[in-house]
């Protein structure tokens, strides 16, 4: 696996999508996958100002080279800050180039995305103390921490603990976790996910399904809002929707954070989590019962409360800042220039690598590898198409999506293109190599109007609409088009998954199972010459759709009643009505 070719050579041998690739997916494309739909023509006529050319433009074997390129060896499994960032992003903006779109405003197709890189070395212990009582948790074993202040040292000392149910204040749900509570200076213990989710209660929140104040990274903001010196999350199982292991391994290791002016000052000193165990611990030191905790904390009318126990523990920290790269290209409208579709996907993945059955490599091929060939085959499909877009076509590739959605957080706060006048964000993110689907599994459906323009494509290719399966794991907040969404872009999210067209829904369940089991962020998502891109190659044509129908339109999809993103979109309703 050593490289061996030298970078300008590579790239210029993969412009035209490389003949070993080709090779390799040749044998997956078939006269299936490249049929028109026969209700074609019906579905075009459902949506405003859709076109009616259906014809299938996207081929596996064409998409399959750009995913061998894309996750090859020579990648080094695309970590942002290493040689595998240079090689990707030289990549990507050399296919965007040879296609013929143009740069960003800025003449570049590099946008330049400043980080910080911070490895941490917590102490191996957490001292609780209080009520006569002196209770010692284990690194790793009970807790982890980290921080996001850039100090080659960080530690909170006595820091009173206190309990504050999920963390939450949400005034449209009429919930405020911190009603009363002054926390500066305290250390904050909360509840993974949100009420409504902890007990399946419909009529809390969004019920079963989590909502944006579930997420880990929601809570962290929201201690730091109210001047919290620490935050410590409860890990359980089932309401996170994964097990400690996760939680470990992304504790460990350097970790990339956006630079920002006061160079994190503003958010809590530590954040970290609690095992389920070791909160039980503590709530026992503090004379509490947790069990009776969690039920009151998942009602109304709940009131934090002081532990009567202090926190103490410590980081070293080793800083190193530099810029990572978002890479993106334009296909200017014809006539609405100044309105804009966004395509995106994330082009990092997690470099080289603790070695994994023989293998350091982390590829990405399926995370988020397929995504990327998708944004190519479609930049393609649209500068090939005999009729232009109206509205200007966005490609995205963007940074540090697995380290937290930091490229394209980044982007959100500083668009190139006027955020009002974004239409919709595509993202695409893990599409499954396992062949065609019957269906089109939308994440978080219900948010927008997008989905509809979803279905009218996934009708014309004689596919249904299902809605996520696992709403609970709040997926929707965990990929690249939440940034979008929480600035106000409606946002789609959807791949095919659940039921394969010739092998049911057994299959493809085995297929899934084996990926997150055994292949999923480890050394063996790497391109398969087996794999069937049909299914790939489909949910892209269908995006491809999706993207054809909104350029030719005047009118912004919008957020649903009920969306927690509505908001942010109609406060610039008069920008974009000022074209």
């Amino acid at each position: 696996m050593s490289l061996v070719t030298p970078l300008r050579a590579f790239t210029s041998r993969l412009l035209p999508a490389g003949a070993l690739a080709l090779s390799l997916v040749g044998c997956q494309s078939n006269s299936t996958s490249e049929t028109t739909a026969t209700a074609a023509t019906a579905a075009a006529s459902d949506t405003p100002g859709a076109t009616t050319d259906t014809t299938n433009t996207i081929k596996a074997a064409e998409l399959g080279a750009y995913l061998q390129a894309v996750s090859s060896d020579e990648m080094q499994g695309r970590k942002p800050f290493t040689v595998g960032e240079e090689r990707i992003t030289n990549y990507l903006a050399a296919q965007f180039k040879q296609l013929g779109l143009q740069p960003a405003p800025n003449g570049s197709y590099f946008q330049s995305v400043p980080m910080v890189e911070i490895s941490v070395t917590p102490a191996q212990t957490m001292q609780i103390t209080g009520k006569g009582q002196k209770l010692t948790l284990q690194y790793k074993t009970d807790y982890v921490v980290f921080t996001q202040r850039e100090q080659p040292t960080v530690a909170v000392s006595n820091s009173p603990l206190v309990f504050a149910g999920h963390g939450v204040v949400a005034p449209e749900y009429g919930w405020d976790d911190y009603a009363g509570l002054d926390v500066k200076g305290k250390t904050v213990v909360v509840l993974v996910n949100d009420p409504g989710n902890a007990v399946q209660d419909s009529t809390l929140f969004k019920g079963k399904a989590m909502t944006y104040y579930g997420r880990w990274t929601y809570k962290y903001e929201e201690a730091a809002r109210h001047g919290a010196a620490g935050i410590l999350i409860i890990h359980d199982t089932k309401p996170a929707a994964y097990p400690w292991s996760v939680v470990l391994s992304g504790a460990v290791g350097p970790k990339l954070r956006p630079q920002t002016p006061d160079r994190g000052a503003s958010k809590c000193a530590v954040e970290g989590w609690l095992t389920l165990d070791a909160a039980k611990r503590l709530f026992t030191a503090a004379g509490q019962n947790y069990d009776a905790l969690y039920a009151a904390a998942n009602q109304r009318g709940f009131r934090p409360q002081a532990l009567g126990l202090s926190m103490s523990t410590s980081l070293q920290n080793k800083l190193r800042r530099q810029t990572s790269k978002n890479v993106l290209a334009v296909l200017p409208g014809t006539t609405r220039a100044g309105e804009y579709i966004i395509y995106s996907a994330h082009w990092d993945h997690f470099g080289v690598g603790k070695t994994i059955a023989g293998d350091s490599i982390y590829n990405g091929a399926v995370d988020d590898g397929t995504g990327l060939a998708a944004l190519l085959s479609i930049a393609k499909s649209f500068q090939t198409a005999k009729e232009k877009p109206a509205r200007s076509i966005v490609f995205l590739a963007v940074t540090g999506e697995e380290q937290g959605l930091l490229g394209s957080a980044y982007y959100a706060q500083h668009p190139p293109f006027p955020l009002a006048k974004t239409v919709a964000d595509l993202n695409m993110d893990m599409l499954w190599p396992y062949g065609r689907m019957k269906d089109l599994t939308v994440i978080g459906y219900g948010q927008s109007e997008l989905e509809d323009y979803a279905r009218a494509a996934a009708k014309e290719q004689d596919r249904y609409v299902l809605p996520d399966q696992t709403p609970e794991t709040g997926m929707f907040y965990r990929s690249d088009h939440f940034n979008f969404a929480h600035v106000g872009v409606p946002s789609l999210y959807a791949s095919g998954g659940f039921e394969h067209r010739t092998q049911g829904k057994e299959y493809i369940a085995e297929k899934r199972q084996n990926y997150t089991t055994n292949m999923y962020h480890k050394p063996a998502d790497q391109m398969d010459p087996t794999w069937d891109l049909t299914g790939v190659a489909e949910d892209a044509q269908l995006y491809f759709r999706v993207g054809q129908r909104l350029a030719s339109e005047t009118t912004f999809p919008k957020w649903r009643e009920g969306s927690e993103f509505k908001g942010a979109r109609d406060k610039s309703a008069g920008e974009r009505q000022s074209q």
